[in-house]
């Protein structure tokens, strides 16, 4: 059986197919119709991209440069590891006329390396240090496709979303942090179509594998910062061995940019602040000169982000809510930043809670529903007690048919019903 992750089938015309993708993929992009042959994966890649509205000319935004480059590499971990990296695809990359790159787990470009000739074409579609490689930014391309289905695959040709990247084939895999298997980044290799052999694949598997194994054996990974939001009006940010607790202004925007790790303009950033309300730019810009001050080189601009990946209480609960719906509510300690009135963490507020509730009344499981209407936050969730009623033994429907009077009657519906 053929390997999914693969591009070609072995024995398979690379001509014949690059073809074949070809009409494929001008079919999609004319009227969204995915012709037999083309790959799962790929496919789905391509729905993904056309729903994030990825044009199919898009060229990848080079968005750090110079000094912060230099900086985030430095302190990223794949630096500790980009020795034994070297030593299992550099010397293949330049010996292939192909390229190693390496990315950040947004899709960063962190280096890019091998075949002269080969850095200088590829230059001319920004695949270089800096640029920005995820799905959502140039569509289907093996190390943003790696990171959206964190899995090892290989896309050839007009597989590639977007024309002016269809000209290469790549194979990259994710790199997993040991101690937590959060994704931290990815290798690739890129170049012509014979990347599209089994082999190469299997390579770009193996040292992020090795490369694993290094980080574990080291034990030197940093602690990711950390920030807790739920059921506090002021977050509490922990990072480098110390907390810090976050004045109400600056604990929304510290959630808002963790949410958004691609940055958000200070027009974007405003609209989540303080929706269609007249604010003055230079209150906004004083208040991040302030933060700035407190969290330093954690916080840089254009657009603004957050410097380091930071896991939120929040981010959790999300996580979890799907596979585990009971260690989604053991870590749900409130609302998020309930008091904040900021358009932006509102919406975040309103999605996490619903979130949460229909993954409990989904489960299907009374102790959970129990759990929830002990809570301060679920007592009087009608529709909760409804569904914990149909569930639990006819001995206990008096009590419980009680209180879902009681709370109907609150709600001005009819208690009988």
């Amino acid at each position: 059986m053929l390997n999914p992750w693969l591009a070609l089938a072995a024995g398979a015309d690379p001509q014949e197919r690059a073809v074949a993708v070809r009409r494929a993929h001008a079919d999609f992009l004319s009227d969204g119709t995915v012709r037999p042959g083309v790959r799962p994966v790929v496919a789905e890649s391509w729905r993904r991209c056309a729903g994030a509205r990825v044009g199919p000319g898009e060229v990848a935004e080079v968005d750090m440069s110079d000094a912060d480059l230099a900086a985030h590499r430095a302190q990223h971990p794949l630096a500790q590891v980009m020795p034994l990296v070297r030593e299992l695809l550099g010397g293949v990359a330049q010996d292939g006329e192909h390229l190693l790159s390496v990315c950040d787990e947004y899709g960063r470009m962190l280096w890019v390396e091998g075949h002269p000739q080969v850095r200088r074409r590829a230059e001319r579609m920004n695949f270089v240090p800096g640029s920005r490689w995820a799905e959502a930014r140039v569509g289907t391309n093996a190390p943003g496709t790696a990171l959206a289905v964190d899995h090892a695959v290989q896309i050839f040709g007009a597989e590639h979303y977007c024309l002016p990247v269809q000209q290469w084939t790549c194979a990259a895999a994710p790199v997993h942090d040991p101690r937590t298997r959060r994704i931290i980044g990815v290798l690739d290799i890129t170049g012509g179509d014979h990347l599209a052999a089994p082999q190469s694949l299997a390579l770009v598997q193996a040292t992020a594998r090795a490369a694993e194994a290094q980080l574990a054996a080291l034990g030197t990974l940093p602690d990711r910062a950390r920030l807790q939001v739920l059921g506090r009006d002021e977050a509490v940010l922990h990072r480098g061995g110390g907390s810090v607790r976050l004045g109400r202004r600056h604990s929304e925007i510290v959630t808002l940019l963790a949410a958004h790790p691609d940055g958000l303009s200070g027009q974007a950033l405003a609209w989540e602040l303080y929706g269609e309300r007249e604010v003055n730019p230079v209150t906004l810009r004083a208040e991040l000169s302030r933060l700035r001050q407190l969290l330093g080189a954690f916080l840089a601009s254009r657009p603004y982000r957050l410097t380091q990946p930071v896991d939120t209480d929040a981010g959790f609960v999300a996580e979890a809510l799907r596979a585990d719906p009971a260690a989604a509510l053991a870590a749900y300690r409130g609302p998020l930043l309930p008091e904040s009135e900021a358009p932006g963490i509102v919406g975040m507020r309103r999605r996490l809670l619903g979130g949460l509730r229909q993954a409990l009344l989904g489960a299907g499981d009374p102790a959970l529903l129990r759990d929830w209407v002990a809570t301060g936050w679920g007592e009087d969730d009608l529709e909760a007690w409804e569904a914990l009623l149909a569930l639990v033994p006819t001995r206990e429907h008096a009590v419980l048919t009680a209180r879902v009077a009681a709370l109907r009657t609150d709600y001005g519906l009819d208690a009988s019903h």
